[in-house]
């Protein structure tokens, strides 16, 4: 299985603060934030480094430096994690991938691309709510065409059927969750999930 659901004391209260439907904006944008930093640790755990030797005010010692690393951020949602990865990885370079669904078929509908370079570079993809697996699939799709092999995307909550459609299309893309839920509504929506994430963040009920 490509899913990775992490299991940490606060990502289940900022999991908790993002579901319940009484969160204001703000609170629900620092909440993102928080929740985003326990996926980041997760996501990193094998990042490639490279070997230095570093002076302390004592003696010469071994350090360390990370490798390559592109965040692709998917429009809008994504926006409210790309803080959090910019706060934590260092030198990381920022993509954008921008993709609406039609709400009669979910089926994706892109608007919007700009990448780095992403030959060699370490991939995570921004991609909080993971239903029908269709945004993502097409985000990852649009990253391996630029050269991606290393991928990892990055979300808040996912579906069975969000999951399954990417082990099909992308069994090499490693997933990591807050949370993996029962199932999509009639509306395309995950259920218990959290509603819709682009507009909680941004008050655009």
């Amino acid at each position: 299985m490509n899913l990775t659901v992490i299991d940490h004391p606060l990502a289940r209260h900022y999991l908790s603060v993002l579901r319940n439907k009484q969160t204001p904006p703000e609170a629900f944008r620092l909440a993102a934030k928080g929740l985003t930093y326990t996926l980041v640790l997760e996501a990193t755990k094998r990042l490639p480094l490279t070997q230095t030797t570093i002076e302390t005010p004592l003696e010469t010692t071994v350090g360390y430096e990370v490798g390559n690393v592109v965040a692709v951020a998917v429009l809008r949602a994504g926006l409210g994690m790309l803080d959090a990865v910019l706060e934590t990885i260092p030198h990381v370079k920022v993509g954008f991938a921008g993709v609406q669904r039609d709400e009669e078929t979910a089926t994706p509908q892109e608007y919007y691309a700009k990448l780095p370079d992403l030959s060699g570079a370490t991939v995570l993809i921004l991609e909080p709510m993971l239903a029908t697996g269709g945004s993502l699939s097409w985000a990852v799709s649009k990253v391996k065409a630029s050269g991606a092999t290393d991928i990892t995307a990055l979300c808040v909550v996912t579906a069975p059927e969000g999951v399954k459609r990417m082990y099909e299309e992308h069994p090499d893309v490693h997933i990591v969750a807050a949370a993996h839920d029962r199932e999509l509504n009639d509306r395309y929506y995950i259920v218990p999930g959290l509603g819709d994430m682009g507009d909680r963040l941004f008050g655009t009920l």
